[in-house]
């Protein structure tokens, strides 16, 4: 009964349940921020307190897509993505597997070689909609590729963010009593991957029917016939300058750790070019906006909500009321832990945020359970990466449906989260049992 009246629960539900019924992310997020803190007994001033004040912790990450998404609309204007998606349509010669795989692969390198995560996802998406209506692609199976690449690098490989979410683990396995090496990190991740390999070929079979979508004058405005594809895929001047913009955008994030500070740049290179005119930087933060705005404001929502659920300390009341429901039983245990951990992350959104929760119980209940330290890695590596594949609040997920939502036919959450949800979290889930069980 404890475990049913804890204030995350009871948060998360609300908060599930009012996504499903299609109430707008943000709304539904305060909501189930003011639920959990009267659950938790919160006075209503303190969890509004929490919630505005917990904001702040994504102000960057907000910013960063704002300017992210002004320096899209201005590489969209100078129609150089616009190229690159013709070539991209004659290399796949009108195969959907090709398309995906690619979209995967880039995916994969914004994670690994090209470390700027979701950040490609406003340049590259959008215009390659016209050539995914063409091929009547379901965007689902789209939005599961992009969260199969933004995903399985960091978990399963030490470089890149990788190397940051595995040093995570480490650090904060060491500090609850248990020194586990990074090359045991990626040894006992594997499983991971493999799981969420299965969910995209899931994905592939499941939405492999055709799906019509519309074209959107100003979005899905790409010629495909080929006396048009050999004008518009010409490169130009303006084409360099593009790619000099982005290029530099990208090192000056990489030097300097900004993101802000290399959209900032990028846009600085095109205006001083003149590819993009001094009187047009309004249309372009305008377009930045549009396309990234919503992701900005429910990350921002979503670091204040966060702050309530820590506040409630529902937390470790939900950790200690899980593990009088273990019995002894390692499978039970298993089962609970990385339930408790769709649980958490699904509020909170973020798989390298949650690591440090859980690892403080997670690391005792599993010495204690005799888990081995394999098998405690995948335990809080899989518990922490669940919800990040299905949660609202997630940047796995908005990235995608920022991308694929440019002509307003894609739809957040069953387009985005339900599929994704499905089609990784029940292979992560079984695998990652099993395989708590046999490493």
């Amino acid at each position: 009964m404890e475990l049913l009246t804890n204030p995350i629960v009871v948060s998360v539900v609300v908060m599930t349940v009012l996504c499903l019924l299609k109430l707008n992310v943000i709304l539904a997020l305060i909501i189930a921020a003011l639920v959990g803190g009267f659950t938790a007994g919160m006075p209503l001033q303190e969890t509004m307190d929490a919630l505005i004040g917990g904001m702040g912790g994504n102000a960057q990450t907000a910013l960063s897509y704002i300017l992210l998404g002004a320096l899209a609309t201005a590489i969209h204007k100078t129609r150089a993505a616009e190229a690159l998606t013709l070539m991209i349509a004659k290399l796949i010669k009108g195969n959907k597997l090709v398309l995906l795989l690619i979209i995967a692969f880039v995916a994969s390198l914004s994670q690994t070689l090209i470390p700027v995560h979701i950040a490609f996802i406003p340049i590259l998406i959008p215009p390659l909609l016209p050539l995914m209506n063409r091929l009547k692609l379901d965007r689902r199976t789209a939005a599961s590729a992009l969260a199969f690449g933004l995903k399985v690098p960091y978990i399963t490989l030490p470089f890149g963010f990788g190397i940051i979410y595995h040093g995570i683990i480490r650090d904060q396995m060491a500090a609850s009593g248990l020194d586990v090496s990074m090359d045991m990190i990626w040894k006992s991740n594997w499983v991971a991957g493999l799981a969420m390999l299965v969910g995209f070929v899931i994905s592939i079979f499941v939405y492999r029917k055709p799906r019509e979508y519309k074209d959107v004058e100003g979005i899905d405005d790409v010629n495909f016939d080929s006396e048009a594809t050999a004008k518009d895929s010409k490169v130009t001047a303006v084409h360099y300058i593009t790619l000099l913009a982005g290029a530099s955008a990208l090192v000056v994030q990489l030097v300097f750790g900004s993101l802000p500070l290399g959209a900032i740049v990028g846009l600085g290179i095109m205006v001083a070019t003149r590819v993009i005119k001094w009187g047009e930087i309004n249309e372009m933060m305008d377009g930045g906006i549009r396309i990234m705005g919503f992701i900005a404001f429910v990350m921002l929502v979503a670091s204040g909500y966060a702050a309530v659920m820590r506040a409630t300390g529902g937390v470790e009341t939900l950790i200690a009321a899980s593990a009088d429901l273990m019995g002894g039983s390692k499978l039970i245990a298993a089962t609970v832990m990385i339930f408790l951990g769709l649980l958490i992350t699904m509020g909170i959104g973020t798989s390298f945020g949650t690591v440090p929760i859980l690892a403080v119980i997670y690391v005792p209940l599993a010495m204690t359970m005799g888990f081995s330290p394999k098998a405690t890695i995948l335990l809080i590596a899989i518990a922490a990466a669940l919800g990040d594949a299905g949660s609202p609040a997630s940047d796995t997920t908005l990235g995608p449906t920022a991308g694929l939502n440019a002509d307003g036919q894609h739809d957040h959450i069953w387009d985005t989260c339900v599929p994704t949800f499905l089609v990784y979290n029940i292979p992560l889930v079984i695998f990652g049992i099993v395989g708590a069980m046999l490493l």
